[in-house]
């Protein structure tokens, strides 16, 4: 896999839509990694000035990364039951909850993406959340893309071999953003089933004939060393990139990464709709980190993102997602590249 991906290092940055843009992938990919950049949160015209961007600052493979949920079909009463919850901290806020436009802000990958990627023949095509339609697949693969998705059980990545893809990213549960997971959405059941990278990953290498990429808490060398040990092919890491300099992370995030904070992490459907991995904050301790009034993802978004605007504001990390991982302990702020190959040092 590393051979045919053209990289020296067996590490994948993880691609983080709101914290990144081309810059991070390049600074990776030039240190001899696998730089990705999320296009979940770009419009049309941002993903291919991204893509011109990085192709100009780097002829080195990168991983272009799509999410591929459903779109979800608006529910008027769930909608208004969502923004009853949140009206007391619209009322603190002085926001008019009227006025707020129901928007998705989060776009699953199409034939009209596709269709602007091309020309730029990304080398890696990752997706979350399963896999786009066959056909859609099929024309990523002509393009010889290598394609990754990402699996959080044994039957998602038998799912995924089945459909041929070319490598399976093992996402254990300690894995800060959003959660991978595809074929059981049933929030009673779906993350019961999920576990952790570590009891993930050989299992999936047992199961699968394909290679596994580890996923989730690794955030040094020794991390990097017990992956491989266990018999993944490479490793993906994230949430250790958030502080370098080439991230786009907000000072406010930065600095709950760097505390004591970040040592307390839990699952949310607060800011989305669908579970992902951040540091607790007064919205998660007040209103429940999975409370069943959010909409289905990813329309939870829109009556939640002004509070975060009101209050980063004002300095306050209150209603602000501060996705991380489990174990922040690797994040520094440094260029990426360098740590880039400090992940690689016991290899």
């Amino acid at each position: 896999m590393i051979e045919r991906l053209g990289i020296t290092l067996p590490i994948l940055q993880a691609p983080m839509a709101g914290v990144q843009d081309h810059r991070l992938a390049v600074a990776v990919s030039e240190a001899g990694g696998l730089g990705a950049l999320p296009a979940a949160m770009l419009t049309h015209e941002q993903l291919a000035a991204e893509l011109k961007a990085l192709r100009a600052a780097t002829a080195r493979p990168f991983n272009l990364n799509f999410f591929c949920h459903p779109s979800p079909t608006p529910d008027a009463t769930r909608e208004a039951a969502w923004r009853a919850a949140l009206a007391p901290f619209h009322a603190e806020a002085g926001i008019d909850a009227s006025t707020l436009p129901a928007s998705a802000g989060r776009l699953p990958f199409s034939a009209e993406a596709l269709a602007i990627i091309e020309p730029f023949a990304p080398p890696v095509v990752s997706f979350h959340f399963g896999l786009p339609p066959p056909e859609l697949l099929a024309r990523v693969k002509r393009m010889g893309a290598f394609v990754l998705s990402s699996a959080t059980t044994v039957d998602e990545g038998l799912w995924l071999q089945a459909q041929g893809v070319d490598a399976v990213i093992a996402q254990g549960l300690e894995a800060g953003g959003h959660r991978g997971h595809f074929l059981d959405t049933e929030p009673a059941t779906a993350l019961t089933r999920q576990m952790g990278t570590f009891a993930l990953v050989p299992q999936l290498v047992a199961a699968l004939k394909l290679p596994v990429i580890a996923a989730g808490g690794i955030a040094d060398a020794q991390g990097v060393a017990a992956a491989l040990a266990l018999g993944a092919a490479a490793v993906q890491v994230g949430t250790a990139y958030l502080l370098c300099d080439e991230a786009t992370t907000t000072p406010i995030h930065r600095a709950a990464l760097a505390s004591e904070a970040a040592r307390h992490t839990a699952l949310t459907t607060l800011f989305t709709g669908r579970p992902a991995r951040g540091i607790v904050n007064r919205v998660k301790r007040e209103l429940g980190p999975l409370n069943p009034a959010a909409p289905d993802f990813p329309l939870a978004t829109a009556a939640i993102a002004p509070l975060r605007q009101w209050a980063e504001r004002q300095g306050s990390g209150d209603f602000s997602p501060l996705w991380s991982g489990q174990n922040a302990s690797g994040c520094r702020a440094v260029p990426a590249g360098e740590l880039t190959r400090a992940l690689a040092a016991r290899l």
